[in-house]
């Protein structure tokens, strides 16, 4: 019964692969609710930031942060891309990652260069292998991110935009949605974009202490700080969500080879029963 001790030792790979994605599927389980209360607080901040800037932007005021100003004509796209630092979550980086390649390509060819920023070791191996400039890289945040671990390469888009090597700002990440949906969304960051439900004329404008250029400058830098650590942790929740339900599919996927592979071990069995019996009757009649 050769045959049968190949499907027993089938059986057995798939029933301990079980175990596994069975103990993710649990760790995701325990571990989406904290993501999702951290998201969902998170959310009040840069909500009231978007309404801020908004309003500051559409001020009638003499003083232009480089910030809202749209450029003329657009040389090289920064982008920022927020991945996970784990795999075995479905398609969840692969979606968003089609998504931006896409994007760099009609840039490309359009003769418009693409600078970019890795957060998540997925983001990090995945563009090293593309011919765009990465200029910066963030990992291993944890499950608890810390909005210090990404002021570095947030700065360093900033600057580039402040110093005109890049003409556009743009933040990649999974905006969380549900638990059976993750949406893949490009925002536009940099220059800031138009704010819903204002209108395009003000006569007023806000009284800047020290200066507009001071005051602009700290507030429209936490700003995109506040949407990207937002994208953080929607992209977290987005994680742990995508994460239990490919491993739950996993494990029903095993479930189901089991039983498939019990069934063709039983068949054998009962075939190599049967030849035995045979041979024994054909012996004794022979005798």
């Amino acid at each position: 019964m050769a045959g049968g001790r190949e499907i027993k030792t089938k059986i057995k790979s798939v029933q301990n692969t079980r175990k596994v994605t069975r103990a993710l599927e649990m760790v995701s389980a325990s571990k989406i609710r904290k993501a999702q209360d951290l998201m969902k607080a998170s959310r009040p901040y840069a909500r009231l930031m978007r309404q801020v800037i908004g309003h500051i932007a559409k001020a009638n005021t003499e003083y232009q942060h480089p910030f809202m100003v749209a450029r003329t004509q657009i040389k090289r796209v920064g982008y920022i891309v927020v991945s996970t630092d784990r795999g075995l979550c479905g398609g969840l980086n692969s979606n968003l990652f089609r998504r931006v390649i896409n994007e760099i390509r009609e840039h490309i060819d359009n003769g418009v260069q693409v600078d970019l920023v890795a957060i998540g070791s997925k983001a990090n191996a995945f563009f090293k292998r593309f011919k765009v400039n990465l200029v910066g890289t963030a990992t291993h945040l944890g499950e608890k991110p810390q909005l210090n671990a990404l002021i570095g390469v947030i700065k360093v888009m900033l600057d580039a935009y402040t110093d005109g090597r890049i003409d556009q700002l743009n933040l990649a990440y999974n905006d969380f949605v549900n638990t059976m949906t993750q949406k893949p969304t490009v925002d536009t960051l940099l220059p800031l974009p138009p704010s819903n439900g204002l209108s395009t004329t003000h006569e007023w404008d806000y009284i800047y202490e020290p200066s507009p250029d001071v005051v602009l400058d700290h507030v429209l830098t936490r700003y995109i700080e506040s949407l990207v650590y937002q994208a953080t942790l929607e992209n977290l929740a987005s994680e742990h969500a995508a994460r239990m339900v490919a491993m739950k599919s996993a494990s029903d996927n095993a479930s189901k080879a089991i039983e498939t592979l019990s069934l063709i071990y039983n068949k054998a069995r009962q075939a190599a029963i049967t030849q035995e019996i045979s041979e024994i009757v054909g012996g004794a009649a022979a005798v």
